[in-house]
């Protein structure tokens, strides 16, 4: 198994997957990882929905492109570099569809306060990032889909109080990516105060 800092500062969002599918072993192993995530009162409200169905995927990749196309390539213009805009175009418009497994994440709000839902449920999804990247695996943290809250709710077949809050592609890299660009701890840390870099 890989060091731990080695997994963290490896992890990256893929958009592009090989074909082939991802044993349920390592799906385990990355969704117990997800389940070790701190949570508000440990009330634990995060749901998987790991879909491997060919048409249940289709569905929510039409959704991504139906976000992006629909006003989320028009916001991230001129926000973003153009290279991760064209990668980031294309995975909304068919590479995240093409992952051998989408994890839809969700917060349980039946015995947990909607607004904790969020502190909650990211923790468990980056267990997932990373523990994927520790298995060799590709995935991204993705919300794309989570605009169209009812859409997705109805393809999953979610109960109300089981709300969707991230779609995460999970399988074999189409390629390897370096390690992210990242600006050094030392320019966003301060010490005692704001002002005072650490």
């Amino acid at each position: 198994m890989p060091d731990f800092f080695d997994v963290v500062q490896r992890q990256r969002a893929y958009r592009a997957f090989e074909p082939g599918e991802v044993p349920d072993d390592l799906l385990n192993q990355v969704l117990d990882a997800a389940t070790f995530a701190p949570s508000a009162e440990n009330k634990q409200p995060w749901v998987f929905v790991v879909v491997k169905a060919g048409p249940t995927r289709k569905k929510i990749a039409e959704l991504m492109r139906r976000a992006w196309e629909g006003g989320a390539r028009d916001y991230e213009q001129g926000r973003i570099d153009g290279r991760l805009l064209a990668d980031v175009e294309r995975g909304a418009t068919g590479g995240i569809g093409a992952a051998p497994v989408i994890v839809v994440v969700c917060g349980d709000s039946s015995d947990s306060l909607e607004q904790t839902l969020p502190s909650s449920v990211f923790p468990a999804v980056q267990n997932m990032l990373l523990a994927a990247t520790a298995l060799g695996l590709g995935s991204a943290l993705t919300t794309l889909a989570t605009t169209m809250t009812k859409d997705l709710a109805e393809i999953l077949q979610l109960p109300e109080h089981v709300k969707p809050m991230a779609v995460v592609p999970l399988g074999w890299p189409a390629r390897r990516l370096g390690p992210p660009k990242r600006t050094p701890f030392k320019e966003k840390a301060h010490k005692d105060s704001y002002g005072r870099r650490w």
